[in-house]
């Protein structure tokens, strides 16, 4: 691969398998999102139809996740929250789950964050207090309860989460892969690591970085794309645009979605 890792985002679009991938999103609700990413996956699926089937994994998810389940390439989400904060309802994942279009596997933040562990420890399950006395197992019989050997107590077993490919939203990032996310990191450094592949879209391009928040042998590509989070804020590079949010709201499921969606698309680069 020329210049190390780095490659376009149609060709990081095209990465992804033409059915039944795990997607897993980086950032957290409208901060550092993969956006550009995102608008280049949608432009494939309307182009060929493909990806289809994803199951989108998210901490929270936000922008970059409903514009997906709008154009048709989820079939099931994990995450603890979707929605668009003071933006109100995630627009189509609110229609599509109200629909039954789309699944839903009831996470939380514990099941999400054990869950992850679980993978990282290369263990059939993360024990923990979290879900006793609730009803949420009724919703997820795949998580189960286990003895504690050594006090008797019953505790949560998370079953293990990993993905098939992680798409996150960097600051900066090296050819060889290296990445600097900043200060609020959501769960994207574990993310690198349970994923199966990982690709990083950057700010900015350096030569090589000093530091490094996910390390370049674990990512499989690297995309130069400026603003690449955008709308959604990239602090301290830019803000979250909340003109082009309300813009989003306004216009999902209408006729001037596919407008709005091909003018940010542009704003990203993409043809």
């Amino acid at each position: 691969m020329k210049d190390g890792k780095l490659i376009s985002l149609a060709e990081a679009a095209a990465l992804l398998p033409e059915e039944g991938a795990t997607l897993a999103l980086g950032g957290v609700t409208l901060y550092r999102r993969p956006m550009a990413f995102a608008l280049a996956l949608r432009q494939r699926f309307l182009r060929e139809g493909a990806p289809r089937g994803l199951t989108l994994l998210a901490f929270t998810a936000g922008l970059e996740s409903d514009l997906l389940i709008g154009a048709g390439l989820v079939r099931r989400i994990r995450s603890c929250y979707v929605g668009l904060e003071i933006f109100g309802l995630a627009p189509h994942f609110t229609a599509a789950a109200a629909s039954g279009r789309i699944e839903i596997v009831e996470e939380t933040e514990a099941s999400l964050a054990f869950g992850i562990r679980a993978r990282l420890a290369g263990v059939g399950f993360m024990p923990s207090h979290a879900w006793q006395g609730t009803d949420l197992f009724r919703l997820r019989p795949d998580v189960r309860t286990v003895t504690d050997p050594y006090s008797g107590e019953e505790l949560t077993a998370f079953p293990p989460i990993g993905c098939d490919f992680a798409v996150i939203h960097a600051l900066e990032a090296d050819p060889d892969g290296n990445a600097m996310i900043g200060g609020n990191r959501g769960v994207d450094p574990e993310l690198a690591l349970v994923a199966e592949h990982v690709l990083v879209t950057a700010d900015r391009i350096v030569p090589r970085l000093a530091k490094a928040d996910i390390l370049g042998p674990t990512v499989q590509a690297v995309v130069d794309a400026p603003g690449g989070a955008w709308p959604t804020s990239c602090h301290p590079l830019y803000p979250l645009d909340g003109i082009a949010a309300l813009r989003y709201t306004e216009a999902a499921a209408t006729e001037a979605e596919a407008s709005l969606l091909s003018e940010w698309a542009r704003h990203h680069g993409l043809a």
